[in-house]
Formats: C-alpha cells, structure tokens, sequence
C-alpha cells in the first residue's frame, strides 16, 4: 500500500482510508433518507439504485434547496472540489440538516490516465471509493453500448439499401469508448470488400462525450429520455437535410438498453450521509453535471441537496445555470466556490515544485482567477461563498491573507480541512454554518442570456461575460455551421462551450485572469436530442490521450483482489 506524507507525518492515501471505513448497509442509509424499500434495487451490500417512480413522496411537499459547489480555475495543485462537497454535505449533517449528495460518475479513461477520481479525498469520500471509480453498476457500459448500437445500426441500415438517402460523408455522430485513446481519434471503418459493409472515415469519442450521455443526463423522466434519443441528429442525407434516431426508429431500442442505468444510484459518505452518484458528462467538451433525475430526486427526499459541476465556474457552472437549469427547476440558492492557496499562487506564477514555501506576493498576484470567477457567478444573481480547502503546507498567513481579501470583495469565506477533519468531523463545520445562512438569503437567479438570442451572440455573450475574452473568431467551418444551425431552426437552443479547463481563454498555458485575448471557434455541433449546441474551441479533444506515464503503471490487486494505487 502507498502512503503520502504532508507536514512530515505519513498518513493513509485515499484508498487506505476508503479500504479502513466501516460502511454501513445501504438499506440503512435508504431508510434513513426516507427511500421506501420498494423504490430501492440493490446491486450488493453497500450500493443500490433507486427507482423514482416507486419512492413515496408526500404531496405538496416543498423540494430541498440546492447547494452548487463549484471552483476556480483548476491547477496540477489541485483544488479538491468533490472533498469539499462531500465535507461541505457531512458538515451540513452534523448541523442537523436533512442533505443528501448528488454527484458525477467517474469516467474510467481518465482515472487510468492522469486525474483522480471524483468520489472525494482524505477523510470525506463517497464509499465504495474503488467500485465507483472502476465499472460502479454499469452505467457507463450501458451508455457505450446504445451509443455503439445506435452506429451499428445506421450503419446496416446504409449497407442494406440505405432507404434514408444518409450520405456518409456527412455523419456528425461517432462511436465511443470509456477510454483516454488517441489513436482511435480517426479511423476508416468498412474495409476488407462489400460483404464488410460501406467504407468510410469515422472516429471514436470518448463515453463522457457522448451526446447519449448529455441526453442521459438531461432527461427527466424515462419517457422524456425516449424522446429525446429520438430528436438526435446522427447525419445527413445527400440533400442535407438532418436524419434523426426517430427516422431510424430505434429510439425504443436505445432507452430499452438504458432502462435500469437511468435510476440514480445511491451510496454513501465516510459519515454516512447519502449520496446519489449518477452520469458524468465532462465539463471541458460537455455540459458537467450529474443526472437531472439523480439531482430532482435528491430534492424530493432531503431539505438540502449538494451537488457540484465541472471544472472552473467559467465551465461546470455555467453550464448548469445556463443548460440545466432552464430543463427543469434546479437553480442554486446558494454557490460555493472552491479555492486553495496552492493553486492560487500557480495562477500567481509560481512552479509547482515550489507551492509549499510561503508566498503570499504570489498570492496576491494569483487571487484574480478567484475574482473573475466570483463576479462571474453574481451575474447568474447569487453571491458565492468561498471555501478554502485547506493543504497541510498553507501558512496562517497565507490564510489570513485570503479570508481578509474574500471579506473585501463583499463574500463570505471560510477555511475547510474536510481533508483531514471531514467524515464527521469539525473541519466543515464554519463552512457549513456560513452555507445555511447563504440558503436563507435572498437572491434573484437569472440565466446569462436568453434563449431566443442568436448562436453567435449567445457564444459572444459567454466568452466576453464570462471569460473576459475582447471577442470571438469564428472558422469558415463554424461560420457555414451558424448558417446550417438557423436554417434547420436550432437557433434557440442553449450553448454549451467545449474549452480547456485550465484557462479563461482557449490557451491551456495562460493561466490568472488574462485579457486582450480572442476566443477561436473552429466548429459548432448540434446537439439536437440534448437540447443545446456545442461551440468547439482551442485544441480541446473530445477523444483524450493517456499521458507519458499513465496512472495505471502504479495500479495492482493484492493477493485477496483489493485494489492497490488507486489514488
């Protein structure tokens, strides 16, 4: 077993603390959310789904209120934005308050790549940390397979006579993989002669990408999901005009394959708070946020819901206010913005193999990424609260410095050690009190536009509101795009940017809050069965590569088939 040290002591990683808990059974946990025992479908001791139609729900009973936990602009320091809400929803336990957790899904690419996972860390992790992180209950294999069918049967459908006209050259709709694989970015597919099917050029996305996913995600009910798998556009005919599932008719197929992946899942925290952990569309090249349903039961059961989106607020959270909640009423009362003073002082310039020595010019010249991102969410009508996930190597100074700085620009803040205190203990606990009276306050929450603006204005309105951009330059591509987007009457949807998560602007390397930059648009997707139109800029990759040295090289099972460097 591995072990990280901080401030000169070892202490356990993640794993060894998620391997060392002692879980309650989930049948407990439901029970005392109030999920009757008929709603609940159990997949092994310690995780089960949750059927919405079957929970018993009093009538006219007021939803929880929603606690949006998002972030600066992420670092290689780490930020630790999923620890904090699941802290943040211990916390808001141990103050007496009736939460439940509504959480992403962990895409498995990623983990065996470079980034963790997205249970939480220390001692606030949703448990079981190692079967949520590798297959959970299926999800994400059951959204790979309709994606792969719904091609596989286009496919066969062109091969057989092809009686939708569908010109092949023109396929917007790609296969899909749970997998960081480059080289499956492009690939000519109907080789080998005519028995093997039409030769063309195609690709592979990866799961999380996938417009499935976003349709999984957003959908409301089973029979809304049915409906949408059919308004999406996979191509087009060799007159141009959109084929959708629907002319296919294999929407029905498609929702047979996600029937029993479509029911939230529910586990729980180290201190036994229940969590609903459910879909994972990416924040960088999707919209990044947990299941509609995982996040509308949760309200249904709880007073308070915790729940968090992708990345930086520039991406998750605008995305959630903007995507997600104009489909159904979800809008936050309340935000939290994660920050440490790591990754604060990275965006101040400083190395990484440098962040644990005091410096707090660093600081200081680091803190306008947290501004920009601060003004950002007061123009969705609600003022954040900043939570200062604390690292072993912050100095008080440093500390002091930033809650002194957070009470000048007019936000509460609090310092969270839910690393090292949470899984019941106090390290949440100012964090949390500061979160309750943020929920009782007024607020007017208002969308960044409206949706009856055009493509390229909404698009306008993101990267100068937004990202602090001077403007943006569309490609001829994207230009023909907007044209093709009006014309087929999808002008009204919502846009959802796909931008590297590191950066205000489209350039991974410029970090802060920079200005007197261009955002470039080389391409716009319509996402027509999700419901918005995805603006794809920079060199963001909807298939993602492994790094030079993947996660995986470090990860085993022992001797009795445990996990081992699973973070």
């Amino acid at each position: 077993m591995s072990e990280t040290t901080t401030a000169g002591n070892n202490v356990p990683s993640d794993l060894e603390i998620a391997q060392r808990a002692v879980m309650k059974p989930i049948g407990e946990i439901a029970a005392a959310a109030g999920i009757n025992p008929e709603a609940l479908e159990l997949y092994g001791p310690y995780k089960a789904k949750i059927d919405p139609s079957k929970l018993n729900v009093a009538a006219g009973a007021a939803p929880g209120k929603v606690v949006l936990v998002s972030a600066m602009s992420p670092t290689p320091a780490g930020e630790g934005k999923s620890t904090t809400t699941v802290g943040l929803a211990d916390s808001l336990a141990r103050a007496g308050h009736q939460v439940m957790i509504a959480l992403r899904e962990p895409s498995l690419g990623p983990i065996l790549g470079m980034k963790g996972g997205a249970t939480g860390g220390g001692y606030s992790q949703v448990l079981p940390m190692d079967q949520i992180n590798l297959h959970f209950t299926g999800d994400f294999h059951a959204i790979t397979s309709a994606n792969n069918a719904l091609m596989a049967l286009v496919d066969n459908h062109i091969f057989q006579g092809n009686e939708l006209n569908i010109d092949p050259r023109r396929m917007t709709f790609k296969r899909v993989l749970d997998m960081n694989d480059r080289s499956l970015r492009e690939v000519v597919i109907g080789l080998g002669g005519p028995a093997q099917g039409i030769p063309r050029q195609d690709g592979f996305d990866i799961t999380v990408a996938s417009e499935i996913m976003a349709v999984f995600c957003l959908a409301t009910d089973l029979n809304d999901l049915r409906e949408r798998l059919g308004r999406i556009t996979f191509g087009y005919t060799y007159d141009r005009q959109p084929v959708t599932v629907a002319h296919l008719g294999v929407q029905g197929a498609l929702t047979m394959l996600l029937k029993d992946a479509i029911k939230p899942n529910l586990v729980q925290t180290i201190a036994g708070t229940p969590a609903l952990v459910h879909g994972g569309p990416f924040a960088n090249i999707a919209h990044g946020c947990n299941s509609l349903i995982a996040t509308q039961t949760a309200r249904s059961l709880a007073d308070i819901v915790v729940t968090e989106a992708g990345f930086g607020a520039d991406l998750g959270a605008e995305k959630y206010m903007d995507i997600k909640a104009r489909i159904a009423d979800v809008a936050p009362s309340a935000v939290v913005l994660v920050a440490t003073v790591r990754a604060l002082k990275m965006h101040g310039g400083v190395a990484k193999d440098r962040l644990k020595e005091p410096n707090v010019e660093a600081l200081a010249a680091g803190v306008a990424n947290l501004q920009r991102h601060i003004r950002n969410v007061e123009k969705f009508g609600i003022v954040p609260v900043v939570a200062v996930n604390k690292f072993a190597t912050d100095t008080a100074e440093e500390l002091d410095w930033l809650l002194e700085w957070c009470a000048a620009e007019g936000v509460q803040a609090a310092v969270a050690d839910v690393w090292g205190r949470g899984g019941g203990g106090d390290g949440g606990d100012e964090l949390a009190a500061k979160v309750a009276v943020a929920l009782d306050a007024p607020h007017a929450f208002r969308h960044l536009y409206p949706l009856d603006m055009s493509v390229e204005d909404k698009i306008r309105t993101i990267v100068q509101e937004v990202y602090g951009a001077d403007g943006v330059d569309f490609s001829v591509p994207a230009l023909k795009r907007l044209a093709e987007i009006e014309k087929n009457g999808w002008s009204g949807m919502p846009v959802c940017m796909a931008k590297t998560q590191y950066s205000f602007t489209d350039d991974a390397t410029r970090l802060g809050a920079p200005k007197g930059f261009t955002v470039h648009v080389r391409d716009l997707i319509p996402k027509t069965g999700a419901g918005f139109i995805v603006a794809l800029t920079g060199a963001v990759m909807t298939m993602p590569g492994l790094p030079k040295v993947p996660a995986a090289m470090r990860m085993d099972v022992d001797d009795a088939g445990n996990p081992v460097g699973l973070f």
